[in-house]
């Protein structure tokens, strides 16, 4: 069974958006909450988006193997802890994780038989640039960062089990709905 959705993609490709529009669809799939060394922004909340840890505090759960994955993104840790996977494997339920592409391709490789990978792409760089800079969170410098990244990124899509495309917000949505109920009902497996 499907336990382990991943939903990634290059920064400002709207996977956090489309990860919340799932959630109000389908409450009973959980959300994976990470943890992370970033600053937390002002419209998201300790414990719900993200754990926002001290770099000291993230060392300690790398040291204590308390992590399935783990990478440093644009000079912030970000890790997903061991015990919400197996979690949801023993419980049989579903779990949404929002990571970077390396993360999921690691959850991918550790539980290849209770994961499924989504790659979102934006239609273009352009349209990335446009989001980044509308977002208004990321100075002129780290969005330089993150569309350095994007190509990088662009390198792993086809190691993912589904690529879409987010050009409409409400037909992404629909799509990744459509894919999410098909994984629910066994029409979709990993492999």
């Amino acid at each position: 069974m499907i336990n382990l959705i991943t939903i990634s993609a290059p920064s400002g490709s709207g996977k956090t958006t489309l990860c919340k529009a799932l959630q109000k669809v389908m409450p009973e799939i959980e959300w994976s909450t990470s943890y992370t060394t970033r600053k937390q922004r002002s419209i998201e909340c300790d414990g719900d988006d993200y754990n926002f840890i001290s770099h000291d505090e993230f060392e300690d759960l790398i040291l204590n193997k308390d992590l399935a994955e783990w990478e440093n993104v644009h000079g912030f840790y970000y890790g997903t802890p061991e015990s919400t996977l197996k979690n949801a494997i023993i419980q049989n339920k579903i779990v949404l994780l929002e990571m970077d592409v390396k993360g999921a391709i690691r959850i991918k490789e550790l539980y290849p038989d209770n994961s499924f990978s989504i790659f979102i792409i934006p239609p273009s760089i352009t349209h990335l640039r446009e989001r980044l800079k509308k977002r208004g969170t990321d100075s002129e410098k780290r969005i330089k960062v993150r569309l350095q990244r994007f190509q990088q990124e662009m390198e792993y899509k086809d190691r993912f089990d589904h690529v879409m495309i987010n050009e409409d917000l409400n037909v992404a949505t629909q799509e990744l709905i459509t894919i999410v109920n098909d994984l629910k009902e066994g029409v979709l497996n990993g492999s």
